[in-house]
């Protein structure tokens, strides 16, 4: 008895096991740890500057640079292996559009985060084709944040909703609420050409 429970007990784990390993835990721990480290020095620039800017002209400035500083900050941090930047289900910023499998993870983070996973912690990772192409991709939801709540939330001064009309007639990105997953960083490397 105790031999064919401790073999149901066996099989049991190995079905169950591999549903409880993350993406990021079979992903090569070079790329993720590069991953994380090009998104903390993204995020924390961005955050700087946009600080900084709302320090010393508020949310309009704030606007004004995140539309002109945004991308060169991406840029700065993309390197010749890695393409950094930020996707949303509602993007401010038309070229920041997500593509289908960036649109997925979103989709699932915000599941993940329903189910009461921690958005500090969350992140994901697959190796995907596209066309004759094997890349890594990486994704790290960007929760709304108090100061957030300024250019992105439910009710909007009338200059801010003004200013982003200006410089973004299209924008979507507003009517968060705090805690809400903006969007994420999005990263890709080609590890095969």
């Amino acid at each position: 008895m105790k031999l064919l429970f401790k073999n149901m007990l066996l099989a049991h784990s190995f079905i169950v096991l591999p549903a409880l390993v993350s993406a990021a835990e079979t992903m090569p721990s070079t790329e993720i740890q590069q991953a994380r480290t090009l998104v903390k020095a993204f995020g924390g620039d961005l955050k700087q500057v946009l600080q900084s800017a709302m320090q010393t002209g508020g949310p309009i400035k704030g606007l004004t640079v995140c539309n002109l500083e945004a991308e060169p900050i991406a840029e700065k941090h993309s390197s010749s292996s890695w393409d950094i930047a930020r996707t949303s289900l509602k993007v401010r910023n038309q070229n920041n559009q997500a593509d289908a499998w960036e649109t997925t993870v979103l989709q699932q983070f915000i599941q993940r985060q329903a189910a009461g996973e921690d958005l500090a912690t969350m992140e994901h990772s697959e190796v995907v084709t596209s066309g004759d192409k094997t890349l890594y991709r990486y994704m790290k939801p960007i929760p709304t944040a108090g100061v957030c709540l300024t250019c992105h939330g439910v009710t909007l001064s009338n200059d801010v909703s003004k200013k982003i009309k200006t410089l973004y007639p299209d924008d979507q990105a507003t009517g968060f609420n705090l805690g809400d997953i903006r969007g994420a960083f999005t990263l890709s490397k080609v590890i095969t050409p």
